[in-house]
This record gives structure tokens, C-alpha cells and sequence, in this order.
């Protein structure tokens, strides 16, 4: 299997490298692809050091699978041309709600890479990634009304300049600095900033819009949601509180068998100080951590959920080579 990663300097590339590393995938070549600038610049894998190669001139015919994780804007420019030669599992939200492009989390909705029309599959944002994976057991078993989540997401999700920025504005606070915010709409040091994304004329923000929308799209497009997402000052992984409401009654016991049994899903919730997850533990986990799991008592077939997961993997890179194992278990390589 010849592959190619765009992107393969930034976060999300780096880290499909390694999960790539950990999984069983058999490669025979790997391209590793990014910017002119970045080009003579070498990175290892599995012992041995490969060049970056030019994205510009690069010939996609050479691989059967390419991995993008660059952005939004490099996969407009380059996704459908290296389409015409290769299979592309994009990680940018350019083609998430493009109806001739499945959005996949394979745990969930594997079924839908039998509608591959333009020969590329869409990862989905990182924050619905590990919501729908958490939804699917409970939706299955007790059919999902209405959902409420308020997103508790690190920075790595904008980057790694937005990272390198909360190292360096915690520095200015803690030596009485002033803090000047480049990558954020305000100081998010020691701090909790109410948008993530530009706002939308109906009040929401895009990334509590790309929650709504590819939840629906993904899981059931008759389920209500509607987010809130907070950018908090910690470096990796997103936390979510999660109200659900149910059309069928439920038992806390059934919800943790359901959820605890389900690929991808760990439940951690003894109702003791200390006993849930939080996102420390979740940091470079493939796992999504379920606690907090208790019934809504205000509403009929309520529950409550605290859901956690490292949002580098379950919600980029981990997510991207899952399907990449799934199509070629069904051996579909693309067109």
C-alpha cells in the first residue's frame, strides 16, 4: 500500500505518523507532503528519515490513499485534483457537508463508504467525533429526541500556533505582563473564551453549527442539538457535558453496559472523588472517556454525560486511519 500524508508537519500530520506507527497498516511507500518551504526538511518513520516532498508538483497516482491535514483552504485547492488518481480521507471541514461525500466515523456509520461518488471521505470535527461515538450505543438502544452540549475544548484544535501562544501568554501573566492575543479573540490564559469560529447572523458560532449539522448528518438527521463551545486554556484533548433526551425510558445500568461495550467508548464513573475522567488522563488515549453518568430528573428520559477524548486522535488522526483500516478490510481502495 503506497500512502501520502499533506500536511505532514503540522499537528494533526505528525500525529497520524503516529498512529500509522502503532497500527498494522502495510506500507510499502510513504509520501510525506507539505509546503515548498517545508521541502528538504526530513521526518522519521518507523526508523527511517523521509524527505518532505513538494505539495505543488506532487503525483498523486503514486499512492492509492492520501491523507490531508492541512487546513480547509489546501484541501479546496488540491483534495479533488489528487481525487482523480487516489482515494482522499480529508480531515478539514471543506467537504464535511458536501452530500456526495461521506462523513465517517467508522465505529458509527461505516455503511456509508458504499457511497463514495468523488472519491473522497470526510473526517468530521473533532468535538462531533467523540459525541457520536458516545451517542451511537445510547441511540441504537433508546432513540435519541434532544441533545445539549456545552464543548470544554483545548487549543490544539486551532493548531499549533494557537499552543504555542498559551505557553507563551501563561509566562506573561504569571511574570505581570501585558497579554496581546494573536490567535484567540481575547486572552485565553487563565481564561474561558465563548467562541470558537466566526459567528453565524443566527447568534451560533461555526464550530456549534458544524456539531449540529454533522451530528445530524453522521448519526440521525432527526435528532435536535444545540451546542455551546468554550475554548479553554489547556493544551490537548476537548471535554464535553452532554444532556440527553431519550423517546424510550432507560436504566443507568443499561447505559453503561451499552456504552462500556461499545468500540472506542471507556466508561470510568464511580461516584467517589477522583473516579471520571478528565483531559490529563485522555491525552494520547484512542479511547473516548464516558463519566458523570447520571439521570435528568427535570425532564422525561433525561440523562447526563462527561465525555472526554484526546482530540489529536479520536478527532483527527485516529479517526482518519480507522477508516483508512476499513476500507481496505473491504478492500476498496477508491475509483
Amino acid at each position: 500500500m503506497d500512502i501520502a500524508i499533506v500536511g505532514a508537519t503540522g499537528n494533526v500530520g505528525r500525529k497520524t505518523l503516529e498512529v500509522l506507527e502503532k497500527k498494522d497498516l502495510s506500507i510499502d511507500n510513504l509520501y510525506l507532503l507539505a509546503s515548498s518551504k517545508s521541502v528538504g526538511k526530513k521526518i522519521n518513520f518507523k526508523g527511517v528519515d523521509h524527505d518532505i516532498h513538494d505539495l505543488e508538483s506532487f503525483d498523486f497516482s503514486k499512492v492509492k490513499i492520501c491523507f490531508f491535514a492541512a487546513g480547509g483552504k489546501i484541501s479546496e485547492k488540491f483534495a479533488e485534483k489528487a481525487a482523480k488518481n487516489c482515494l482522499v480521507i480529508d480531515n478539514s471541514s471543506h467537504f464535511r457537508m458536501d452530500p456526495e461525500v461521506p462523513l465517517i466515523v467508522p465505529q458509527v456509520n461505516s455503511e456509508d463508504l458504499k457511497n463514495i461518488k468523488k472519491n473522497i471521505i470526510a473526517n468530521p470535527n473533532c468535538s462531533t467525533a467523540q459525541l457520536v461515538i458516545a451517542l451511537k450505543p445510547l441511540h441504537d438502544l433508546f432513540s435519541i429526541k434532544r441533545i445539549v452540549v456545552s464543548t470544554y475544548q483545548s487549543v490544539s484544535g486551532g493548531g499549533k500556533a494557537p499552543m504555542d501562544e498559551l505557553i507563551e501568554q501563561t509566562k506573561l501573566v504569571l511574570d505581570g505582563k501585558k497579554v496581546k492575543s494573536k490567535n484567540f479573540t481575547k486572552q485565553i490564559a487563565f481564561n474561558a473564551i465563548p467562541q470558537i469560529d466566526v459567528f453565524s447572523d443566527e447568534g451560533y458560532t461555526k464550530e456549534e453549527l458544524k456539531m449540529t449539522n454533522e451530528t445530524k448528518k453522521i448519526l440521525d438527521d432527526k435528532i435536535d442539538l444545540t451546542a455551546t463551545c468554550v475554548r479553554l486554556p489547556i493544551s490537548v484533548s476537548h471535554s464535553e457535558s452532554v444532556n440527553i433526551q431519550f423517546e424510550k425510558s432507560f436504566s443507568i445500568e443499561k447505559v453503561k453496559k451499552a456504552l462500556d461495550s461499545f468500540e472506542g467508548c471507556k466508561v470510568i464513573d464511580e461516584r467517589e472523588d477522583g473516579h471520571y475522567s478528565t483531559p490529563v488522563e485522555a491525552e494520547g488515549k484512542d479511547e473516548t472517556f464516558i463519566s458523570r453518568i447520571r439521570e435528568d430528573k427535570t425532564i422525561k428520559n433525561g440523562l447526563n454525560l462527561w465525555i472526554v477524548s484526546d482530540n489529536l486522535l479520536r478527532g483527527a488522526a485516529l479517526n482518519s486511519v480507522e477508516i483508512a483500516e476499513t476500507l481496505i478490510k473491504n478492500n476498496f481502495y477508491g475509483k
